[in-house]
């Protein structure tokens, strides 16, 4: 058994634990949010490690602004939370239900996933993000970050499974592959017997590695969406307004979040009309937590 297997089965006891335990979810919530708080000075100066090998290795800017912590930031991901933990427990929730002819009664009832995988890049605040919104939905995750912030990964991830334990969960709800290797993160995407769904948080090469390489089912996010504003100050007839880009679904075959906004048909020549058919995303919160539409 590789050492990824044995955090996978590690993490597989821990979510029969936390899928029952209610209240105590929130309570190690809190408890990570306080601990963060209390053990800022010592992820910074992880990250401060990352930091000098972001700029030895000629990170842009911009890539070592996501990846800096500072006090500021770390109350904002103590915050973040704390928001999580206030929200109404997604578990147990009756989404429809009817009963036959005969009696029987069923109900569509929202329960954890299990074990959930989430692979991303190089932000540290999501180490503490998905761990977050993974407990609130009663499942036990696995995190397997970027190399370039490994050093500040792995120091959230230490103090929010001591919060967990002492919480009185089980420490192993949340797991950190400290190899960050692409032979791990290939694993990991194969790691079927243990992982119940694998989520690839950033950009559109990550998204689409994990996707093709998965043994495991995998919740497909959007890559993010870029925005031009024109000041109002500038000369528009030396500018030029790009088109925008909208948004498709994936394909008109009737995926679950699609709408009909119009219908046509071929008639013969004699028939025809001049309609057409158009498909449009419904729109949903990016910042919606993913158990929203389980």
């Amino acid at each position: 058994m590789t050492q990824l297997e044995m955090m996978g089965a590690n993490a597989k006891q821990a979510a029969r634990v936390l899928m029952n335990a209610g209240a105590k979810k929130d309570e190690a919530l809190l408890s990570i949010a306080q601990a963060l708080r209390d053990n800022a000075a010592a992820i910074i100066a992880a990250n401060e490690k990352d930091i000098e090998n972001g700029k030895a290795a000629g990170l842009t800017p911009s890539l070592l602004d996501r990846l800096k912590l500072d006090e500021s930031r770390i109350a904002g991901m103590a915050e973040g939370v704390t928001q999580v933990a206030a929200q109404p427990d997604p578990i147990g929730r009756i989404l429809e239900g009817r009963t036959l002819k005969n009696g029987l009664q069923i109900e569509k009832i929202t329960v954890p996933m299990g074990v959930i995988g989430i692979i991303y890049e190089a932000r540290p605040n999501v180490t503490s993000d998905a761990a977050a919104l993974c407990l609130k939905a009663g499942s036990a995750v696995i995190l397997r970050g970027g190399k370039e912030a490994i050093n500040s990964n792995k120091a959230i991830a230490a103090v929010m499974r001591d919060a967990i334990e002492r919480a009185g969960l089980p420490r192993d709800c949340v797991a950190l592959v400290e190899d960050t290797s692409r032979q791990s993160a290939t694993e990991l995407m194969q790691l079927s017997e243990y992982l119940d769904v694998l989520i690839p948080r950033g950009g559109a090469g990550l998204i689409k590695s994990v996707v093709a390489n998965a043994k495991v089912p995998v919740i497909e996010t959007g890559v993010g969406n870029c925005h031009v504003y024109v000041d109002k100050t500038a000369e528009q007839t030396s500018s030029t307004t790009p088109k925008p880009r909208v948004p498709r679904c994936a394909t008109p075959s009737k995926p679950f979040w699609y709408t009909r906004t119009s219908r046509s048909r071929r008639f013969p020549l004699s028939r025809r009309r001049s309609t057409k058919r158009t498909w449009s995303c419904a729109a949903v919160s990016a910042r919606a937590p993913f158990w929203a539409t389980a």
